[in-house]
């Protein structure tokens, strides 16, 4: 959203129950709750359900806002914490993990091929670390404005991303010896 006064004029409306500001409100910020979740998780259809429930937290908890950092600073960690619950209750209602079948894929060039095993080990990493990399690296955001979502300290971020790159480059060495 351009004006932050519109959007502090919309957030505050949803709160106060109207209807038409809180889909106005999610109009704006739909396609972020995707791109968080498809991030997040890698797969649309997870992507959707992860978004599905972010918006029905969004309604239930949007009276907590209270202004005092950009909403979508405030918005990062909801769409977060909801996809990490969705993987705990996934996991939960998975017996046998291993019995999962392996979807069928098309063909890629190698690049793509290498761009998906890299996410699929960004994704393996525990959350703070794997959070850090997507706020900084996906978002864009600094190490400051991450270590504020994430409420830590800036050299918290720091080092979570130092230790997510550890275990990257440990995987891309086994990578080359192996692949």
């Amino acid at each position: 959203m351009s004006d932050p006064a519109d959007e502090a004029d919309l957030i505050k409306q949803a709160q106060n129950g109207d209807k038409a500001a809180f889909e106005a409100l999610l109009r704006v910020y739909y396609d972020v709750i995707y791109r968080i979740a498809f991030k997040w998780c890698g797969n649309q259809a997870d992507a959707e359900d992860i978004t599905q429930n972010a918006c029905i937290k969004l309604a239930r908890s949007l009276g907590s806002f209270q202004f005092k950092s950009a909403f979508l600073t405030w918005l990062y960690p909801l769409v977060i914490n909801t996809a990490k619950d969705w993987a705990k209750s996934r996991v939960r209602r998975t017996t046998d993990l291993d019995s999962v079948p392996e979807p069928s894929e098309p063909a890629e060039g190698d690049a793509k091929v290498y761009a998906r095993q890299v996410m699929d080990q960004v994704r393996q990493l525990p959350d703070k670390e794997k959070e850090a990399l997507y706020l900084v690296f996906s978002e864009g955001l600094s190490h400051r404005e991450a270590a504020t979502v994430m409420k830590c300290k800036t050299s918290t971020v720091s080092w979570y991303i130092h230790e997510a790159r550890k275990k990257l480059q440990s995987f891309q060495n086994m990578e080359c010896r192996y692949g």
